[in-house]
């Protein structure tokens, strides 16, 4: 594969003795990757206006700069000021504008931590912290207070403690590997975490979120396909959130990963001035589906600090999968989210198809503006359910069924549980009433 002008100019730059060979070494592109203002101007070789130097500076004293020689080199230098690559990577002082509702830790995963490392929001499934390192700061980054933090690197007895959690914890069939990016950890330490994990007879799955294929393809190596494939099932993760990041270098890392039989999805931030457009994101899921990428999720960005200057209306969410509903497979659809500011997990937000509804019939429409009508059955009985899963002996019998217990909106559905409402702990008209009912 042959370099590009842009990366044959970075790497000479960099070090005149370099081959190609080092450009596609990972640990050489972390090696250099561009922290500082003067060697992103002389690595792109483009002179920034005062103020503009004066900004960055600012920017950076609160939020790092971290960006790859092979991300760098993506950044088009003529429109930088449209360029999705360079609006993702490099510090602006729009990053400083800290709105009220802005918020360090947004999602409440702090407070959701019942061990080191974990992060436990859903019934059964948790989040493993195990580095806090990235190939490169993204500026629309949820965890920009952790990510790069030297004093938050987890230490290997502090991941033991969140994998005895998990040991410890049987409704756990679902492990999320995350940071930082857990690629970025060395091999040897990457298999030894997949194998405790492994050992655990209640883990079903395993996924790692990493955003290395799209600003550190070479970081997928044979040796590391191996690892995940030894410990299958294993779901990857990516983060492409513009087209003209699937570049030759990432669909090769794509299809290593594809063809040693490991699922990917992916998940886009929906960012203003990036991808906040119909046309932009149909031909990213049309990309990603060519490559074997599943679309995933889209994210409505989050409300962390300095975060501002990104986020669009929920509406233009909608309008974007207004766009790709029926317009295009069905697969390649992702479902738009947003994560719930106080740690209430991820919400589907999605276009209303159903109008209306009554006794016998459902009012709905379709893409095009078909309003059409399904019957519902004339005569329905449905099955009690008394959750006792073990002594089940209605048509949906499972091998190895646990009796369960639901919880929120599924709880208010059940039948065997006497639930008539979920109230808030801090709603006051029953403060009142438990006020009153003192008072008597």
């Amino acid at each position: 594969m042959t370099l590009s002008k842009a990366q044959e100019q970075i790497i000479n730059s960099i070090d005149q003795t370099a081959t190609r060979t080092n450009w596609r070494d990972w640990k050489w592109q972390m090696r250099h990757s561009i922290r500082d203002l003067a060697s992103f101007e002389k690595l792109l070789g483009i002179s920034l206006g005062e103020e503009q130097r004066t900004a960055f500076e600012k920017t950076v004293e609160k939020f790092p700069m971290s960006i790859t020689p092979y991300y760098l080199s993506l950044i088009d230098t003529e429109d930088m000021q449209h360029d999705p690559i360079f609006l993702q990577s490099v510090p602006l002082p729009q990053e400083l504008d800290i709105l009220k509702g802005d918020m360090a830790d947004p999602l409440h995963e702090d407070q959701d931590s019942p061990a080191p490392c974990v992060t436990h929001r859903y019934p059964d499934r948790v989040l493993l912290l195990v580095s806090n390192t990235c190939p490169m700061y993204c500026r629309h980054c949820t965890r920009k207070r952790r990510v790069g933090d030297k004093d938050t690197i987890p230490n290997k007895s502090a991941i033991l403690q969140g994998i005895d959690y998990i040991r410890n914890t049987p409704q756990v069939r679902d492990v999320l590997l995350s940071g930082g990016d857990p690629f970025l950890l060395s091999d040897d330490y990457l298999d030894w975490i997949l194998t405790e994990l492994r050992s655990i007879d209640h883990v079903e799955i395993i996924r790692i979120g990493t955003r290395t294929p799209v600003v550190l393809p070479y970081r997928i190596t044979p040796e590391l396909t191996a690892i995940l494939k030894k410990h299958k099932p294993v779901w990857v993760n990516t983060h492409f959130n513009h087209p003209r990041e699937i570049t030759q270098s990432a669909r090769t890392a794509l299809d290593m990963l594809a063809d040693a039989g490991i699922p990917l999805g992916n998940q886009t931030v929906l960012l203003s001035g990036i991808n906040d457009c119909p046309r932009i994101m149909k031909a990213l899921v049309h990309q990603l589906t060519r490559n074997r990428v599943r679309p995933y999720y889209l994210y409505q960005c989050d409300l962390s600090e300095g975060l501002s200057h990104f986020r669009t209306p929920v509406g233009k969410g909608i309008e974007i999968l207004e766009s790709l509903i029926g317009h295009t497979s069905g697969f390649c659809v992702p479902t738009y989210v947003i994560d719930a500011p106080g740690g209430g997990g991820k919400i589907p937000v999605m276009p209303n198809y159903l109008i209306s509804w009554s006794t016998n019939k459902v009012v709905l429409r379709n893409y095009e503006g078909v309003i059409t009508t399904y019957k519902e059955p004339d005569s329905y009985e449905p099955t009690f359910c008394d959750r006792n899963c073990e002594s089940c002996d209605l048509l949906l019998k499972l091998d190895n069924a646990d009796e369960d217990k639901s919880i929120g909106i599924e709880q208010l559905l059940s039948d065997y549980d006497q639930t008539i409402s979920l109230i808030p702990a801090s709603n006051a008209r029953h403060s009142r009433r438990k006020t009153e009912e003192t008072e008597e």
